[in-house]
């Protein structure tokens, strides 16, 4: 007997080959669903307490017109570039910008370059959920400033008659602000006081209001606000940074979401962070698989007892082993979503991961969780001096004369003997000869190239270098060194940036176009199911079936990305293309190049237009389907038996349904190729669909069909046709 269930299973008769790829398919479509519906199987593991693992769940990457935020386009002026240097020139200010928006602590940042068909550069920057908008512009639209710099011999100290100034003037203050004090206490008018003693020019002339404040907005004064009682101002002094402090809360409530009006909460966390080798400012190393492999290890180790010692022995975030990777409080907006998804979502005292971010794998220690409250707040701010405000910032490193302006450019080489990537640098006359005095006077002395305020390489100089030319080495790879030719470039080559267009879309919005695309989606989706059913029968009936297996497939590949689809894909048509139309080995080809030019191996990110593409797309899904029906039930009214007229029906409706797709998909590849924006999105989501559509449309509809036996089928005839098949005499 076990010889037959081998024989059945590597040998399988026709029949039993259409039930494998069945169990196939539906093993395919259950897949599918946890990965679209991940945390509502794990909602439902826990509610219920059943024995089943969870899933890993994975959130949409959701664009700006339905995130909500602001989306800046700029114009890149290369006119005074050399054509040879103009895209790498780009690339570096592209580099420049993404690192300016991640100061303002965006969650996930998209910065991306799109070159017109004029041959223009375009630079598009989408910032979700950004705040000051303003400072924003303001800063993206600065030119790189590169500077190089030398150490600091001349750090001056402050002298003993300028300590003797700045203690008679702190003390001054005090006095001036207790007396402030007595006046607020003895129940003077709070606000006219501020406008008459306060030294916040903010806030001074509207009577001291710095209205609602959380303690991520404004922690120094929320800690010591969140003392005081509502309607009640400060009964001591209070000294903080850069002077003392007189407060009056106004009033208290709990800070809930815009959209959702639900109360938000702030977690309390420490992470134990593994960087690879590609990821910006690491050195540990290690590939993304050893850095996975290592964490997975070091969560096996970890407890709440030894996590900080973990965290200081092994985490590569910088100043790790002095804060044991503490994290204080944030709140969800604070943090990268994937990061910021895991933690708010795992219990207080549990520790998560790995989770993957930008930065790393994290294991995260979740230990506390708690409602965040609102202070509506006026205050009273008497200044104090400090040392930098007689003697100036005080710095490790100085200025030179030598900037970006002097660098021609920079460029990747190799080591002539060890083969290793290493940047090489050169200088205009004028930079040369500032470049041989600098080297001169700090040979086995560091010298440190800024850019933007930033240290971005800190090489030591070997000797006086002369000839307007350099290198930097070091234990670069070859991606290392390239985005440190990027950065060199982005401050040595002068490419202006023109802000030629400003697009805000409200959170509000976009979740409201979230939930208006999925309605549409939904109905669209009933309307086409009915058709097919009324018109069709049971084909019909089965067309809709591979449709919502086909609805799983697309949007489970939109979040898992374009790496995982196209080796789904791919390797479904090769499949397909070598067991049951080789038309499908031209498919995955095709697939492939058109997944390559949507993304690489890029998240899949939906925006408005792209949920539009997806929704065209499950109507495009049944053309296939209306063209074999369409052609069944010729074969059958002319007499053919089901099976021969089933395989007829596929075999001669397929070039029609061939040449239509691969003309969508030329077209797709077209809009990709050449169009920004929201073109773009629609042509990516729509060209996706139409790839996963021929899957769905020729294998699992006609695998379904095939299940049903052709003799019970024969006998009800009226499941697939109203129209009689004419009887041999009547063809006479």
């Amino acid at each position: 007997m076990s010889d037959n269930i081998l024989q059945n299973l590597f040998n399988p008769s026709p029949r039993g080959k259409i039930k494998w790829i069945f169990v196939l398919i539906i093993i395919l479509a259950i897949t599918a669903s946890l990965i679209d519906f991940g945390d509502y199987y794990n909602k439902a593991v826990d509610k219920f307490k059943i024995p089943f693992p969870k899933v890993k769940e994975i959130p949409f990457r959701l664009g700006l017109d339905l995130l909500g935020g602001t989306q800046l386009t700029y114009q890149a002026d290369v006119s005074a570039i050399a054509a040879a240097d103009k895209g790498s020139a780009v690339e570096g200010v592209r580099d420049v910008i993404e690192r300016r928006v991640n100061t303002f602590g965006v969650s996930e940042p998209n910065v991306q370059i799109n070159r017109t068909t004029s041959g223009d550069y375009r630079i598009i920057v989408e910032l979700a959920g950004i705040k000051d908008i303003k400072q924003a512009i303001t800063m993206i639209g600065e030119t790189p400033l590169l500077e190089f710099k030398e150490q600091n011999t001349e750090i001056r100290k402050i002298t003993d008659e300028e300590t003797k100034q700045l203690n008679d003037y702190n003390k001054a203050a005090e006095k001036r602000a207790t007396e402030v004090l007595g006046k607020v206490i003895s129940g003077g008018d709070f606000s006219a006081l501020a406008k008459t003693y306060s030294e916040d020019a903010a806030t001074k002339d509207r009577g001291g209001d710095l209205g609602w404040i959380t303690e991520q907005s404004n922690s120094a004064i929320y800690n010591l606000a969140s003392k005081i009682a509502v309607g009640k101002t400060s009964a001591d002094l209070e000294k903080v940074s850069g002077g003392y402090e007189i407060i009056k809360v106004e009033d208290k409530q709990a800070k809930t979401d815009a959209f959702t009006k639900a109360e938000e909460t702030q977690v309390k966390a420490s992470h134990l962070l593994i960087c690879w080798t590609g990821i910006s400012n690491c050195e540990s190393g290690l590939t993304k698989e050893q850095a996975l492999e290592k964490i997975t290890r070091l969560k096996e180790q970890a407890t709440t007892a030894n996590f900080k010692d973990l965290v200081k022995q092994n985490s590569t975030e910088p100043n790790a082993r002095d804060t044991g990777g503490d994290l204080g409080w944030f709140a969800k907006d604070m943090m990268v979503k994937a990061f910021a998804d895991a933690v708010f979502a795992q219990k207080v005292g549990a520790i998560s991961g790995p989770v993957e971010t930008e930065f790393g794998y994290h294991l995260i220690y979740k230990q506390d969780e708690k409602k965040i409250e609102e202070l509506k707040v006026s205050h009273i701010f008497i200044k104090i001096k400090t040392e930098e405000d007689i003697i100036g910032k005080q710095s490790e490193w100085k200025n030179t004369e030598l900037t970006g302006k002097n660098l021609k450019s920079a460029a990747v080489e190799f080591d002539s003997n060890s083969g290793s990537p290493e940047v090489a640098l050169t200088f205009d006359d004028e930079g040369a000869k500032l470049f041989e005095t600098i080297t001169e006077r700090n040979i086995n002395k560091p010298v440190a190239i800024y850019l933007d305020g930033y240290a971005i390489s800190v090489p030591t100089v070997n000797e006086k270098i002369t000839g307007g030319k350099a290198v930097i080495s070091g234990k670069f790879n070859i991606t290392e060194a390239k985005l440190l030719a990027q950065r060199l470039n982005a401050g040595a080559l002068p490419v202006p940036i023109n802000l030629v267009n400003q697009q805000t879309v409200g959170a509000s919005l976009g979740q409201q176009s979230v939930a208006d695309s999925l309605k549409a989606g939904l109905i669209g989706f009933i309307i086409i199911a009915l058709f097919m059913i009324v018109i069709y029968r049971l084909p019909g009936l089965m067309a809709v079936l591979a449709l919502a297996v086909y609805s799983l497939l697309v949007f489970a590949l939109f979040k898992i990305g374009f790496s995982m689809a196209a080796l789904v894909l791919v390797g479904a048509f090769l499949i397909i293309g070598i067991t049951v139309n080789g038309w499908f080995l031209v498919f995955a080809f095709l697939s492939y190049i058109v997944l390559y030019f949507i993304g690489g191996l890029a998240p899949v990110t939906l925006t408005l237009a792209g949920l539009a593409g997806a929704i065209v797309s499950v109507g495009m899904a049944v053309d296939a389907n209306i063209l074999i029906f369409a052609r069944l039930r010729e074969e059958i009214i002319n007499g053919k038996p089901l099976s021969s007229a089933l395989d007829d029906a596929f075999k001669r409706a397929w070039p029609s349904i061939r040449d239509s797709n691969f003309n969508t998909l030329i077209t797709c590849l077209i809009l990709i190729m050449f169009t920004t924006s929201a073109v773009k999105g629609f042509a990516v989501t729509l060209g996706l669909g139409v790839i996963i559509s021929m899957f769905t449309a020729i294998f699992i509809t006609r695998n379904f069909l095939s299940l049903i036996p052709p003799t019970w089928l024969e006998k009800r005839h009226a499941l697939i046709t109203s129209v009689k098949a004419p009887k041999p005499s009547d063809n006479e």
